[in-house]
């Protein structure tokens, strides 16, 4: 709580004292820094947990669905608790009321996504999942112009979802895998919500690393049913390990920071780089071959994205024009 309370009086201080016209442009670097900022982190998030993602469906055969989520949140959880050792006392109720629901939300999230693509290729599965934020963008959002940049995105998602990891289209989807995929943007639009919520109530990432524990406490029972001993082979830990570091760790903390600065919905819409970015690490690491018409999607996604991002750095110059 602290941090995201002393950002925003950094922020309007600023421009009180630099009212000077000869002090505006050195301000000018930092102030493009702080936009796209934020951006950064999200799309780096991407790129990483898409690439775990791929990485864990290697990981599969030995464990399961079920035993890769376990290894996944718990190994996450225990590097989060040793790193941020986060503080239990001093919380409200309603903190912890938040820190659960975020838990929560991300034990749904991770488990339904994974039996999504034990069951169907990554490309579509994420372009499923990514429904649920493109979804919660346009519930959001009070500007007409980024139903817009929605409407725009969701076009490059059927494109892709038609298309995508290696000519698997929705006709030729598992249901079942299919549902999964479905079901996990549901929960990954709770995810946003909450993790928004999350941050502005905990400092640094004492949250991330409590929601994280949550969600562990809540797979581990499904991971130990499924799996059993062999979630304790060394090569198979190891491998784990690797998972929660680029599905988890990073890619938490990064949204984790970048959603104490960036509006949902454009988080959301931001999000829709995430079929684009499963595409190129289905490519890479598990041999998916993309076709013109998924470059087309991937670039309708971009282009969505980006939209949103200048209509919201526009709104805000704006704003900040008239403050002055």
């Amino acid at each position: 709580m602290p941090a995201p309370s002393s950002s925003p009086k950094t922020t309007t201080t600023t421009p009180t004292t630099t009212a000077p016209a000869a002090s505006a442009p050195p301000s000018a670097p930092a102030s493009a820094r702080t936009r796209f900022g934020p951006v950064a982190l999200v799309v780096s998030a991407g790129v990483s947990v898409q690439f775990g993602a791929a990485l864990a469906v290697t990981l599969m055969p030995r464990a399961g669905a079920a035993g890769v989520v376990t290894l996944r949140l718990a190994a996450a959880a225990l590097v989060l608790l040793v790193v941020c050792r986060p503080k239990v006392r001093g919380y409200t109720r309603s903190d912890w009321g938040t820190v659960v629901a975020f838990g929560v939300a991300m034990a749904g999230m991770n488990g339904l996504f994974y039996q999504a693509i034990d069951r169907i290729p990554l490309g579509p599965a994420v372009t499923l999942e990514v429904l649920g934020p493109l979804a919660l963008s346009v519930i959001v959002s009070r500007r007409l112009v980024n139903l817009l940049w929605a409407g725009l995105a969701l076009a490059g998602v059927v494109l892709l979802s038609g298309h995508g990891g290696g000519g698997f289209g929705f006709g030729s989807l598992d249901p079942a895998g299919a549902a999964f995929a479905v079901g996990a943007g549901a929960m990954w639009a709770a995810y946003i919500v909450f993790s928004a919520r999350t941050g502005r109530r905990f400092p640094q990432a004492d949250g991330l690393a409590l929601a994280m524990a949550v969600a562990a406490v809540i797979s581990l029972p499904l991971g130990v049913v499924e799996a059993g001993s062999d979630l304790l082979v060394p090569s198979t830990l190891a491998l784990g390990l690797g998972v929660a570091v680029l599905s988890s760790v990073l890619p938490y903390t990064l949204e984790l920071l970048a959603l104490r600065r960036l509006p949902a919905p454009t988080f959301a819409i931001l999000m829709s780089l995430e079929p684009a970015i499963a595409a190129s690490a289905g490519f890479l690491v598990l041999h998916q071959a993309m076709s013109v018409l998924d470059a087309a999607a991937i670039a309708l996604v971009i282009a969505a994205s980006m939209g949103a991002v200048r209509s919201q750095i526009g709104k805000k110059a704006q704003a900040q024009a008239q403050a002055l």
